[in-house]
C-alpha cells in the first residue's frame, strides 16, 4: 500500500519537472503561420482575397511593448523565428531579399518585411505564386 501511495507521489511530482508547451498563437486569418510571443497583429489592416485556386493574405505585426534593442535585431530576431518554426509546418525557406524573407509550400509563397522601423512594423503576405 504504501509502496502505491510512494509511486503516486513520485508521478505526481514528476509531471512538475516535465513543462508543457502551451499552443503557439497564429496570425488570424492565416491559419499556417505562427505569431511570435512578442509581437501582436493589427487586425484592422489585414487583407485577405481568394477562392479555392488562389488567395492574397497580408497581415501586419507590431512589438507588444516597447523594446529597448534596434529595430535591426528586432527584425532580425522575428526573421529567427520564422526561419526556425515555419520549416516545420511545411514551408521551405528561399533565402533572402534584400531584408525581406522568402518561403515557398505547395504553390504559395510567404513573405516576411519589415514595413517601418519606428515603430517597427512588419508585415506577412501569402500568395499564390503565378
Amino acid at each position: 500500500m504504501i509502496k502505491k501511495y510512494f509511486l503516486y507521489i513520485i508521478f505526481c511530482l514528476g509531471i512538475g519537472f516535465f513543462p508543457i508547451d502551451a499552443p503557439a498563437d497564429f496570425i488570424e486569418g492565416m491559419d499556417d503561420v505562427p505569431l511570435p510571443d512578442d509581437m501582436s497583429q493589427i487586425t484592422q489592416d489585414d487583407i485577405s482575397f481568394g477562392n479555392e485556386e488562389t488567395r492574397l493574405l497580408e497581415a501586419y505585426l507590431t512589438p507588444k511593448r516597447i523594446q529597448k534593442t534596434s529595430v535591426k535585431k528586432q527584425f532580425a530576431k522575428i526573421g529567427e523565428f520564422y526561419k526556425e518554426s515555419l520549416p516545420q509546418l511545411g514551408w521551405i525557406y528561399q533565402g533572402n531579399r534584400g531584408n525581406d524573407l522568402l518561403f515557398y509550400r505547395e504553390g504559395e509563397t510567404l513573405e516576411v518585411v519589415k514595413e517601418n522601423n519606428s515603430p517597427l512594423l512588419v508585415r506577412i503576405t501569402v500568395k499564390t505564386k503565378p
